[in-house]
């Protein structure tokens, strides 16, 4: 299949990570959805950016305000095929074909591809998954048995995509400032306030929406979790209005709007006292499809500069045959993999841990959280840098409309907003210090991982050993001072500790991968510390070329 052919890094992973019976029967589905992506998709996703943004119609020719959200119809074919494909479906019900449930390892490969082409569309698709989730995990049966079927269809019944409504204006960050109200009206609660940044806005059928019950207490112990279906049973709208969409940078497939809720029938989901908690599982999950899309980001840069280098000449030759950018290729390259690695390497432990919260300990909750924030974090910043790497290769011509990477360039700026920014994911993984001293077990498992390689691989772990003893050093220091010096340190402490997680992940692939991930790992240890070192003597980028961009001698090679 060519998507296995071409694409290395996904294969590995899959082959590490999925069960044979799920692999053997997804390489053909998935291969159709690449095609797809690759063609029907992409195309779509150029016309959505471009002409065909969703836009509001606010009233209708009576003077009706009837806050109508318009999409384009290729968008509209795009959201149907998607869905139809189980990328959401399938983790909550049976595979028709295989007679059991897929799982969230298919799901994020799938999105993983999506995002190559339309980042915007997985946003919600994303929100789809975390509404799937909550209603299933903690939704009363009648709720359950009302709207999962819809939101998980697969085409045997009306879709209802999901959404998630937590910031608010005066908020954002700060949930526990929300204060959008939630009043009892016999079996279900009226919903009074606004939402300031709501994504899915007028396509999604059903919406999350955290709200304070009248009476309860302040701050986010006091927000409850509601089901909010878009519609009444008539049609109308649910007493919601949007006020407008959002002008954004990137990833305008997806209506991000304001909304007001005016009366707005909603149902609680579970515990009103646990509303907040219930959101924050569902945060995990989103941060987890934060990473697949800037993976798939990082991959769809580094081809567009690859196929343009490829294509290219200048000065008699073509550009790919020249050391600077041969360097710049093998470095993407080396980084892609590795953080594909890493990201797909998580999901079973999060696969685990999601769909089993109760019997999950607290050290595999507390190191899952870890996992995602550090990931989250850094593929994020990457997936903007290979959009800049792959402009600069493309030169002019890169910064040109007519090509995808302003786009790319465009959607991968708001990942590291989404899901919450670097400074919000420092305070998550001080968070998991200070309560399940996370930072041990880190260590240890990383520990373990080191010493367990092969002795080929002496040097290199050498050095990521060395980089452990500082992190423990630096720990140490920072964890005996004052809350404020913590809070200043952390993000620095959580970079050294993706370095070092990554910088093991590399390792531990070129046991079960082979020559070529041995050079990979090189490269990506050297690129991520070179220690002051301004010449690199080793010349891998040059001398391994062909091994390393097109698997020369691997079992199986990229097309040229």
């Amino acid at each position: 299949m060519k998507l296995f052919k071409d694409d290395l890094a996904l294969y590995h992973a899959l082959k590490k990570s999925m069960d044979e019976e799920l692999l053997t029967w997804a390489e053909k589905p998935l291969n159709n959805f690449h095609e797809l992506c690759y063609n029907e998709f992409d195309e779509r996703a150029v016309h959505t950016d471009r002409e065909g943004q969703p836009k509001l119609v606010k009233y209708n020719k009576l003077g009706d305000d009837v806050s109508y959200i318009w999409v384009n119809e290729g968008y509209k074919k795009t959201v149907e095929q998607t869905y139809n494909s189980g990328i959401v479906g399938y983790v909550h019900k049976t595979i028709p074909e295989l007679n059991r449930k897929g799982n969230y390892m298919l799901s994020y490969a799938q999105g993983y591809l999506l995002s190559q082409v339309e980042p915007g569309f997985y946003c919600p698709v994303t929100l789809t998954m975390a509404t799937a989730y909550l209603i299933e995990h903690f939704a009363d049966e009648e709720l359950k048995a009302n709207y999962l079927p819809h939101v998980i269809s697969t085409g045997e019944v009306e879709l209802y995509e999901g959404a998630t409504f937590l910031s608010e204006r005066q908020g954002g960050s700060d949930v526990g400032a929300n204060e959008v109200r939630a009043e009892k009206c016999g079996d279900h609660y009226q919903l009074f306030g606004e939402k300031y940044f709501a994504s899915n806005a007028g396509m999604c059928g059903v919406a999350t929406v955290l709200a304070r019950i009248d009476g309860a207490e302040s701050g986010t112990k006091g927000l409850s979790l509601f089901l909010v279906p878009w519609k009444k049973d008539d049609g109308s709208l649910n007493g919601i209005e949007v006020r407008r969409l959002k002008d954004k940078l990137g990833v305008r497939a997806v209506p991000s709007a304001e909304i007001v809720f005016n009366g707005a029938t909603a149902y609680l989901i579970g515990d009103p006292k646990k509303g907040f908690y219930y959101m924050m599982e569902a945060l995990n999950l989103s941060r987890v499809c934060n990473a697949v899309a800037s993976i798939g980001i990082m991959r769809r840069a580094y081809v567009e500069a690859k196929n343009y280098a490829e294509w290219r000449e200048a000065f008699g030759n073509k550009i790919i045959t020249y050391p600077m950018v041969r360097k710049t290729l093998v470095d993407l390259l080396a980084r892609y993999e590795v953080q594909t690695s890493a990201v797909f390497e998580l999901i079973p432990l999060f696969d685990r841990v999601m769909t089993n919260l109760s019997q999950a300990t607290k050290q595999e909750k507390a190191m899952n959280r870890l996992l995602i924030a550090l990931l989250k974090a850094r593929t994020a910043e990457e997936a903007i840098d290979f959009s800049h790497e792959a402009i600069e290769i493309h030169g002019g011509n890169g910064y040109m409309e007519d090509f995808v990477t302003p786009r790319l360039l465009r959607d991968a700026q708001v990942l590291t907003v989404w899901e919450g920014t670097a400074n919000i994911l420092g305070l998550e993984v001080l968070r998991l210090f200070k309560k399940f001293n996370v930072h041990s077990d880190f260590m240890n498992m990383i520990s373990s991982k080191l010493e367990s390689l092969p002795t080929y691989l002496d040097a290199e772990a050498g050095i990521v050993k060395q980089k452990l003893e500082k992190l423990k050093e630096t720990v140490a220091y920072v964890t005996s001072k004052s809350e404020q010096e913590e809070t200043y340190h952390i993000k620095s402490v959580a970079n050294l500790m993706t370095d070092i997680y990554l910088c093991t992940v590399a390792l531990t692939d070129v046991e079960s991968e082979g020559d070529r991930k041995h050079l990979l790992a090189k490269v990506f240890i050297a690129h991520t510390w070179d220690d002051g070192e301004v010449i690199d003597t080793s010349l891998l980028p040059l001398t391994h070329f062909d091994e390393l961009v097109y698997a020369k001698g691997s079992e199986v090679e990229i097309h040229q």
